[in-house]
């Protein structure tokens, strides 16, 4: 049971050691490069909120007009 316990507490303490190296070693991206790429992703958004809402229309109105012809 103590073997575990002392098994477990170098374990974390191995990998908080691990991850403090590992996030020295990243590169962070700049205040401009955050916003210009925030500005991409919301734009895309938007672009493919548009184009689904207008191909939904389309196909919701041909799928409507086939159903009325054949329910005449």
């Amino acid at each position: 049971m103590a073997a575990d316990v002392a098994k477990w507490t170098q374990g974390t303490k191995d990998y908080v050691n691990e991850l403090k190296l590992e996030m020295r070693r990243v590169t962070w991206p700049t205040r401009k490069q955050v916003e210009s790429t925030t500005g991409v992703v919301i734009f895309s958004v938007f672009a493919f909120a548009a184009y689904f809402w207008v191909v939904d229309g389309v196909l919701g109105r041909a799928i409507r007009d086939v159903l009325n012809f054949f329910t005449k």
